[in-house]
């Protein structure tokens, strides 16, 4: 095991992030803020700290494996949120630690759940840091470093590790390449999201921070209300850039070079289409009766069933208040998610679809036990690992969320609220029913119930293993 490689690369993400809050101080200083100066001391104690440590255990290899890998994108992410909530502390925004790690973690594992009633009261600097941390956990801290720097002999370790679903694999030969091409494609959409949204007259700063909360599928905004008080050509912009950013950005990489016909028979993109679009064909009927008409109830459908399924959070309008159906639907789409290779949470529509190819394929196997049945997903046959991994992945979801949802039901809540809260912090949602809904805040839970949601929002963002690994005594044990 490269022990200097796994205490290194955390130093580096530290460096890496004291050298990010930069971008918060100069829109702080833009808005000649006070807190300006709160992010330059927290980078330059950043800086002061991991510089010396990193030239300290340097390692002479760099060549790690899946279990480094895993290691290494679970401490990296611990030590990333917990200097990410030093400025909100030390500014005194967020008045105590335990509220401002809530929030960074939530804003790196691109959640969206808030502790804060009155999200206005925050100084533009923190909300840029806020949903900055949005964008770079979207895609993945680790694999934004991958893009400028060296990290390491074998990244792919580190991309199988960070970047969410069953199978990861290089656009090209190198992973640094196929890093590299992500975050272009991620960039570039971000950028065309910000010049719609500045079109449909929102005004710059308010599109970056919406257009970076969109592309991370994260959900911070700057109002209490989300999205509802914009115009309905904003919305539907969001709400399309949102499905966006829910497909397999691996889709977008063959639209470039140009196999249209790969993308076309995409078995994930059609099935997360299709889920997607009955969504909003099942509640716009069902919640007509609460809008002013037809339009009106079809694009609060399509833009909830959009921000859910996507696990981003944004919302226009309290679906708290919808009919049981409709947020029954809604439920199911926490769980289900958006695509593999996207910046969305959940269980992701890859797995969904091999879930059921394997009952289907176990249920034929009673019919005919000497038939050999092979499980295919984009035309190519998927391997036992595959989807023993995606059997194991479901069965250790389940028991993690049931923990954490036990554990929070020891708040002074209702169940809807503290399964529905789990679930959605799990899930990488945010908003959830029931006192954590849309127009709420996770304020009223105690700590413990905090503490056990911020961690919940880490195991969900890292599908669990790397985190179970690092926790493991196992993995550290010499051989």
């Amino acid at each position: 095991m490269n022990r200097r490689m796994i205490l290194f690369m955390p130093l580096r993400i530290l460096t890496a992030e004291a050298l990010l809050l930069l971008l918060p101080a100069g829109i702080s200083f833009i808005y000649r803020e006070p807190c300006a100066w709160v992010f330059l001391l927290c980078a330059a104690g950043g800086l002061a700290v991991s510089v010396p440590l990193s030239f300290l255990v340097r390692p002479r290899d760099k060549v790690i494996y899946a279990k480094e890998g895993f290691v290494i994108v679970a401490l990296s992410w611990v030590l990333l949120s917990a200097f990410g909530a030093l400025p909100f502390r030390i500014s005194g925004e967020i008045p105590h630690y335990v509220d401002a790690l809530f929030e960074t973690v939530s804003g790196f594992t691109t959640t969206g759940a808030s502790i804060l009633r009155d999200v206005t009261l925050l100084s533009r600097g923190m909300l840029f840091w806020r949903s900055f941390t949005h964008w770079l956990g979207g895609m993945g801290i680790l694999v934004f470093l991958m893009t400028l720097t060296n990290m390491s002999d074998r990244p792919i370790h580190i991309m199988r590790a960070e970047m969410p679903g069953p199978i990861v694999g290089k656009l090209v030969p190198r992973a640094k390449e196929t890093a590299k091409i992500l975050y272009l494609i991620y960039l570039a959409m971000t950028v065309l999201e910000i010049v719609l949204l500045t079109l449909g007259k929102m005004p710059l700063f308010e599109a970056v921070i919406h257009s970076m909360g969109t592309a991370g599928t994260g959900g911070f905004g700057l109002k209490p209300d989300s999205l509802s008080s914009y115009n309905s050509f904003l919305q539907w912009v969001v709400t399309v850039f949102m499905f966006l950013f829910g497909v397999n950005f691996n889709l977008y990489y063959l639209l470039l070079i140009r196999r249209w016909r790969d993308v076309a028979k995409s078995n994930e993109l059609w099935t997360y289409a299709g889920i997607g679009v009955a969504a909003v064909v099942i509640i716009t009927p069902n919640i007509m009766g609460m809008c002013k008409n037809f339009p009106t109830a079809l694009r609060l459908a399509a833009f909830q069933v959009s921000s859910i399924m996507t696990t981003t959070g944004f919302s226009t309008t309290d679906f708290n208040l919808w009919p049981q159906f409709s947020k029954t639907v809604l439920l199911l789409l926490m769980f289900i998610g958006a695509c593999a290779g996207s910046t969305a949470g959940g269980l992701k529509v890859s797995r969904v679809i091999i879930l059921f190819k394997v009952i289907r394929r176990e249920l034929q196997k009673l019919l005919h036990p000497r038939a050999v049945r092979v499980i295919r997903m984009e035309g190519k046959k998927v391997e036992d690992a595959v989807i023993s991994n995606t059997c194991s992945y479901l069965a250790v979801y389940v028991v993690c969320l049931l923990t954490c949802f036990l554990i929070v039901s020891m708040d002074r809540v209702d169940m809807e609220t503290a399964f529905s809260a789990t679930a959605a912090c799990f899930n990488n949602i945010g908003p959830a029913f029931g006192l954590a809904g849309p127009m709420a805040s996770y304020a009223d839970f105690d700590i413990l119930s905090k503490l056990t949601l911020t961690a919940s929002m880490l195991l969900g963002r890292l599908e669990i293993f790397p985190l179970l690994l690092a926790l493991a005594p196992t993995t550290w044990i010499r051989k």
